[in-house]
């Protein structure tokens, strides 16, 4: 099935919704209004389509937003210019075909004139090991850690110089 980066529009809100939902813990849970909030301020909010069917999106953000975010804020307080990967997600159907590794290169190529690093976090704990070594991979290192959520959640602070 061919597959395809675009720009997501209203009409995928619902989709990418339930796609970030279904990731879980691996992602924070979000409403719909806050991701529609997200999908009107990010620097970058792309998903993969697969014919008819929403297979994975990628939020990310540069800074100074308003955004209560402790992670995004952390990096706000040391980059003074970032792309920040907000949120990932992809369709248990469609994992391990290369569709997160996709958009990470989209993403870099949107950003790699303009922006020094881009930046995220992945969980400590609850552990996502699979995560740590997919950004490992992809050249990201971690910067710093933080225990947010009122202690409940460890997360690495990663970043990666383009």
């Amino acid at each position: 099935m061919n597959m395809f980066i675009r720009d997501i529009v209203t009409a995928d809100m619902d989709a990418v919704l339930h796609l970030n939902e279904s990731a879980v813990p691996n992602v924070n849970s979000i409403d719909l209004e806050a991701m529609r909030w997200l999908a009107r301020h990010a620097d970058y909010c792309r998903v993969v389509e697969a014919g008819a069917d929403i297979v994975a999106f990628l939020i990310g953000l540069g800074p100074g937003l308003d955004y209560r975010s402790p992670n995004y804020r952390w990096f706000c307080q040391r980059y003074a210019n970032f792309a920040y990967i907000d949120r990932v997600a992809v369709a248990k159907a469609a994992r391990r075909q290369g569709l997160a590794s996709g958009l990470y290169a989209d993403l870099q190529c949107a950003v790699a004139a303009t922006v020094p690093v881009m930046t995220c976090e992945v969980n400590l704990s609850p552990p996502n090991e699979a995560s740590m070594r997919f950004h490992r991979r992809l050249g990201f290192e971690q910067v710093g850690s933080q225990f947010t959520e009122a202690g409940a959640k460890q997360v690495a602070l990663l970043a990666k110089p383009l």
